[in-house]
Formats: C-alpha cells, sequence, structure tokens
C-alpha cells in the first residue's frame, strides 16, 4: 500500500530545531504536492506546510510563518521541513500528506497519500 513516511521527530527544549524529513513508498513524492500537518492532542488536524509539485510556490500558516521552511530534494525525492525557534505549543504528531490537482492546500480531504506522522515534543 503506497504511503508517505516521516522521519525526524523527538524531543527539543523551546528555541531549539528539528528537521524533518518526508519519503514515499509505492509513489514518487517528485510528482505531488506536498503538505505537512499536524494535531496536537484534543485539536483538529492542522496544516501548516505546503510546497507545489513544481518546487516553486509554498504556503504556511500564520503560526509558523518566519519559523518554519518546507523544501524538496528533487534528487533523493525528499520533502523537508525545517522547524526553528521550536515553541511547547509546536508540540504535535507531525504527517506529510501528497495531493496531485487542485484544490486548497490545507484540506486534509485533498490529499491522498498520508504517513503515520511523527512525534515532535518541545519541552524544557
Amino acid at each position: 500500500q503506497s504511503r508517505a513516511v516521516e522521519f525526524g521527530g523527538g524531543v527539543v527544549q523551546p528555541g531549539g530545531s528539528l528537521r524533518l524529513s518526508c519519503v514515499a513508498s509505492g509513489f514518487t513524492l517528485n510528482y505531488y504536492a506536498i503538505a505537512w500537518f499536524r494535531q496536537a492532542p484534543g485539536k483538529e488536524r492542522e496544516a501548516i506546510a505546503s510546497l507545489s509539485g513544481g518546487g516553486t510556490l509554498t504556503n504556511y500558516a500564520h503560526s509558523v510563518k518566519d519559523r518554519f521552511s518546507i523544501s524538496r530534494d528533487y534528487a533523493n525525492d525528499i520533502v523537508y521541513l525545517q522547524m526553528n525557534s521550536l515553541e511547547p505549543e509546536d508540540s504535535a504528531v507531525y504527517y506529510c500528506a501528497a495531493k496531485s490537482g487542485g484544490g486548497m492546500w490545507y484540506d486534509p480531504a485533498q490529499y491522498i497519500y498520508w504517513g503515520r506522522g511523527t512525534q515532535v515534543t518541545v519541552s524544557s
């Protein structure tokens, strides 16, 4: 079964950084627009960043803009989420998702491939 796979979660102190990676199993990430979502306990899944298939268009949630950065490594078919200046409020399970075609970048229903998530905990 095709799915995305996330790596790189962990525990980090406030103000620290982490880089998450997303790879594909059973399909090629390069052919899809990719987004990162996150979900904290008791909260809805939140779209935080997206990158177009061509790699030229990005979108960010207001809560992470200027702190997080999404990028692609086309040669290795990987998508990254660089997270800087992390805050306790960033603690969540982070998911990578892929979509083709149009639709709103922040709408989870538009995405056809999902990963199982990686936990990020920001705590002193």
